[in-house]
C-alpha cells in the first residue's frame, strides 16, 4: 500500500525575494520530517509544483543543523517588485505552494 504526507505535515515555510528571484525556506518541525524531507522534497518536486509561476531553475540548499532546506527560484516573481502586476510582487504568499507538495512514503 502506498502512503503519503504533504509537506505541510512535517515542516513551516517562509519565502523573502531578490529581484525576480524568490527563496523559499522549509523548516522541519521535527527529526523525523527532516529525514523525510531532506529524502524526498527534491529541486525537480519544488520545479513542478511552481512550474505556474517560475520560469527558471530551482536551486536547493540544505541546512541540517537548522532541520531546513532553502530554495532559490529563478524568473519567479514575473520581473520583480517593481516590473510586476501580480497582486503579490513580493511573492510572500508562495511559500503555500510548497507546503501543499504531496510526498510518497515507503510502505
Amino acid at each position: 500500500m502506498s502512503r503519503t504526507v504533504k509537506v505541510y505535515d512535517l515542516a513551516h515555510s517562509r519565502s523573502g525575494d531578490k529581484g525576480n528571484i524568490s527563496n523559499i525556506v522549509v523548516v522541519a518541525y521535527d527529526d523525523d520530517g527532516w529525514e523525510i524531507l531532506s529524502r524526498l522534497l527534491t529541486s525537480e518536486r519544488v520545479k513542478q509544483a511552481y512550474s505556474s509561476v517560475a520560469e527558471g531553475p530551482v536551486i536547493r540548499y540544505e541546512l541540517p543543523k537548522l532541520r531546513a532546506l532553502n530554495f532559490v527560484i529563478h524568473n519567479a516573481l514575473a520581473g520583480g517588485v517593481t516590473r510586476s502586476l501580480r497582486l503579490d510582487p513580493h511573492g510572500k504568499s508562495l511559500s503555500s505552494i510548497v507546503l501543499s507538495i504531496v510526498l510518497p512514503l515507503e510502505s
